[in-house]
């Protein structure tokens, strides 16, 4: 794609614009309802043109229908006055009812026949004349019942034929004055009708002009429309599109009419985008670049892509300087040459596999370089696919790790030679102790047997036998402490879980600690939680560890001071404290504490006697129960030393854990 031009001009309209700018900024939606409403408003206006000339035709024939109607009642109306007036004259000379039947049907049609003619009599003149013919009508027939209802009275006939002459008489000219109103009735109707016609005629002449000049107009607005919907939106829509393809090839677009609407707004936003594609193309080339000389920069770490099926694509300076080959050299080569005899035939399809169905495989092992010469490589393949899914290659990073697999391999060397320097250490006390515990019992033996007897001898032999009984018992701690320690680190300790009363116990551990305590003159004391405190431990070495820290307390505190045993509730745990007054234990030895054969007092003038292993016991029995043990200094203005240790609090017998018997159980003393 070429770079991106310098910014672009003006827009500068390429179809001249000739239309008013509130056309040029209406909207697409709002230049098709007037391209499509101009022409059908025009059609709608002819059909209504159309509609009014036709209705007034269709009103002019009802006039001419009505007019007809009209004069046809008005002579039915004569008509059944004079054969009403016929039958009546008949009747008054012969005297036969049957003559009257005109008379009978005048009665029932007349008023049928005028609510008819006044209904459809609309012209005021002509109403006028209907009144006076309805009054000649009404007279004419009121006459006809009067002249019926004399000829059929039983006066006397002189008298009757009198009154028949009179009603006769009276009666003879209203059916001509009768006719005459029909005459004039119909001359008037006649002239309304001649009047609406040509009303009509008129009308429909200017329909017909309206509809034709309609018809021009909806044509010529018809040709306006398609000139707009031509200039406004399918021109510039054919711009868009060839703008469209020089986006699609990268070219700079043609500038469009900066207009306001759709079409307008589209235009502008397809030069921004074409702007910004360009930008985007332009920092895409930039950042592949800068890819490319990373990858081909970096020497530490083989950086290589694959073909789907495993050939070399590329290749970087760090895969040239691990694994040997040159660009040249490798390229379009499988990678599975990389890998040595024992694993090409498999290991190179299965890290594929894995890839394609991980996403990543990852691997360690042996490879090869071009010299033959093995190293061991850390291997990470992984798969790449396109947008639809499909396998593109892999990208594949590999990393020289034969300096730390050879310093792996030396340091699994060494902790091996120091697991069996260990472990021979641990069989060498173990067998040395328990070689040394059968002559120091029978020494211990020997010696006693002559304590029995030392009545029999003088002082200076009895000091020499109380010298090896202090002797053989302090040998005698030392190899069991030896043995315990050898027994724990061997994992093979004889600790047994139960439920123990923390009271009982530390009194016991209390009692069996005074002896040791009374020689230093301290006073022991004991302060425990109220209420029955269960703990989880084993009770043979609880009393050992509580024993063992009330000894040191003895020997490193101050002469007649206070030790005090206490216990106190930390959550689901019980922290037993031992506390003296002494001087405590600087800073930089605390960590040294419980490191065995480290005896801290050994420097001071002091003569202490002592393992060194009485504190390193205790803090491994205590983890063997599944707590923990420590040390601090007690805060100014008090002084001396703090050791305490934790165990779990029992609620209930464990399950499948005995309860320990409650009585004495032997103790070993050991100090430190």
């Amino acid at each position: 794609m070429p770079e991106p031009s310098a910014p672009l001009a003006p827009l500068r309209p390429v179809v001249p614009s000739r239309l008013p700018l509130a056309w040029a900024d209406l909207s697409l939606t709002g230049k098709g309802l007037v391209v499509i409403a101009l022409p059908l408003v025009i059609l709608i206006g002819s059909l209504l043109a159309l509609y009014f000339a036709f209705d007034a035709e269709a009103r002019a024939e009802d006039e001419v229908r009505r007019a007809f109607a009209i004069q046809r009642d008005m002579y039915q109306v004569h008509a059944l006055l004079a054969e009403a007036g016929s039958g009546v004259r008949e009747y008054v000379l012969s005297g036969e009812t049957r003559a009257l039947a005109p008379l009978r049907e005048a009665q029932v049609l007349l008023p049928e026949t005028l609510a008819r003619l006044d209904t459809s009599i609309r012209d005021q003149g002509v109403r006028q004349a209907f009144s006076e013919f309805l009054s000649l009508s009404d007279k004419k027939l009121a006459g006809l019942e009067t002249l019926s209802e004399l000829a059929g009275s039983n006066v006397e006939p002189d008298a009757r034929m009198e009154a028949v002459r009179e009603s006769l008489a009276s009666n003879r000219f209203v059916l001509d004055e009768l006719r005459l109103q029909i005459d004039e009735i119909q001359r008037l109707e006649q002239q309304v009708l001649d009047r609406r016609r040509s009303d009509v005629a008129s009308d429909r002449a200017g329909f017909l002009w309206m509809t034709g000049i309609s018809a021009v107009v909806g044509l010529l607005g018809s040709l306006a429309g398609i000139l707009l919907f031509s200039n406004g939106i399918v021109r510039r829509v054919q711009l868009l599109e060839a703008n469209a393809e020089k986006l699609e090839r990268g070219e700079v677009l043609d500038p469009l009419p900066d207009e306001a609407d759709e079409i307008g707004q589209l235009a502008r936003k397809l030069n921004s985008a074409s702007a910004l594609l360009r930008a985007r193309e332009k920092d895409l080339r930039d950042g592949e670049e800068r890819f490319r000389l990373v990858v081909e920069g970096v020497r530490d770490y083989g950086i290589f892509a694959l073909t789907p099926a495993g050939l070399v694509a590329t290749w970087n300076a760090g895969a040239e300087r691990i694994k040997g080959w040159a660009a040249d050299e490798i390229l379009g080569a499988h990678f599975g040459r990389f890998y040595p005899d024992e694993t090409r035939g498999f290991l190179p399809e299965a890290m594929l596999a894995r890839a394609r169905r991980d996403g990543r495989a990852e691997d360690e092992g042996w490879r090869v370089r071009k010299d033959g010469t093995k190293f061991w490589a850390n291997v990470v393949i992984t798969a790449l696919f396109d947008e639809g899914g499909a396998l593109r290659g892999y990208a594949k990073v590999t990393r020289d790790m034969t300096d730390r697999k050879r310093s792996e391999e030396a340091l699994m060397a060494a902790q091996r030679e120091a697991i069996a320097a260990s472990r021979a250490k641990s069989e060498f006390l173990s067998r040395t102790s328990h070689e040394l515990r059968t002559p120091m019992s029978a020494i211990l033996g020997f010696a006693q047997i002559l304590e029995l007897d030392q009545s029999d001898f003088d002082s200076r032999h009895k000091l020499a036998i109380g010298q090896i009984l202090k002797a053989g018992h302090h040998l005698l701690s030392l190899i069991t402490d030896l043995l315990d320690i050898s027994s724990i680190e061997a994992g093979g300790d004889d600790v047994e879980l139960g439920m123990l009363i923390l009271a009982e116990v530390l009194e016991e551990a209390r009692a069996l600690a005074q002896p040791a305590v009374a020689p230093s003159g301290a006073d022991l004391a004991v302060e425990l939680p109220a209420g029955e405190i269960k703990i989880l431990g084993d009770r043979r070495r609880v009393i050992q560890v509580v024993l063992n820290l009330l000894t040191n307390a003895a020997k490193y505190g101050a002469t007649g001071g206070r030790i005090l045993l206490s216990a106190r509730l930390l959550d689901n745990r019980i922290q037993i404290e031992v506390s003296d007054d002494g001087p405590g234990v600087s800073e930089e030895d605390v960590p040294r504490l419980f490191t065995p054969f480290d005896r801290l007092g050994s420097q001071s003038s002091k003569a202490i006697e002592g393992t060194g292993l009485g504190l390193a016991l205790s803090k491994r029995l205590v983890q063997s129960m599944n707590g923990e043990i420590g040390f601090r200094n007690r805060d100014a203005p008090e002084r001396g030393a703090i050791f305490w240790f934790t165990l779990p609090v029992c609620k209930s017998p464990p399950d499948g854990l005995d309860t320990p018997s409650i009585g004495p159980q032997p103790i070993t003393e050991s100090t430190q």
